[in-house]
């Protein structure tokens, strides 16, 4: 990447409850024969300086891939910003760029697509043709402590924090399909036979 930019740490977000594949994993179910997460890790890790993995639970399959692990600091599965808070917590960078993973075809640049257009912004999102992407983001580490106070006030939705912030989308014509989140057994099944 561009010598021009500051260290961006990558983080895949693995952390949720995974309600709608049934409370399994969904992290570690396996997409042509390769857990999701390491779909995200292979297309994110070029695109920064170093990956972690926010996790809370199976976290000797994550330990076996050497990355680092961030656990969440609240209890309960409080959801993407938990994570993204844990991850400013424990990692000195002032950029992390966050991917959730469940998005095994993430472009292959879009770290840097983010980084050029976010102007003065503390974070970007991606916005695809059809709907915002909140959690593949670059988000500044100034917003930390206005994050522990959104989380403590029982907050939960990430793009509404965002915008709170300062944040702005960044538009992406990508092929829709390059941002599709894998949230079910039937959509997992679907694209184990499309690739």
């Amino acid at each position: 990447m561009s010598k021009q930019r500051e260290t961006i740490s990558g983080v895949i977000l693995a952390g949720g409850r995974s309600s709608r594949m049934g409370g399994q994993d969904k992290a570690q179910l396996l997409l042509q024969g390769k857990p999701l997460w390491q779909h995200v890790w292979q297309r994110l890790a070029p695109q920064v300086d170093n990956v972690s993995i926010s996790a809370n639970r199976n976290l000797t399959h994550y330990q076996q891939s050497k990355l680092r692990i961030i656990n969440d600091v609240l209890p309960d599965y409080p959801g993407p910003l938990a994570g993204m808070l844990s991850a400013f917590q424990q990692i000195d960078s002032s950029w992390l760029a966050f991917s959730a993973c469940d998005t095994p075809f993430i472009p292959d640049d879009y770290v840097i697509r983010l980084w050029q257009q976010k102007q003065q912004a503390p974070a970007v999102w991606v916005r695809s043709n059809q709907r915002d992407h909140p959690a593949l983001a670059l988000i500044n580490r100034q917003i930390m402590s206005e994050l522990a106070l959104y989380l403590a006030s029982g907050e939960r939705r990430v793009m509404h924090f965002l915008q709170q912030v300062g944040g702005h989308a960044v538009l992406f014509n990508d092929d829709e399909q390059a941002f599709v989140n894998i949230n079910t057994p039937e959509e997992l099944a679907h694209y184990e036979g499309k690739h």
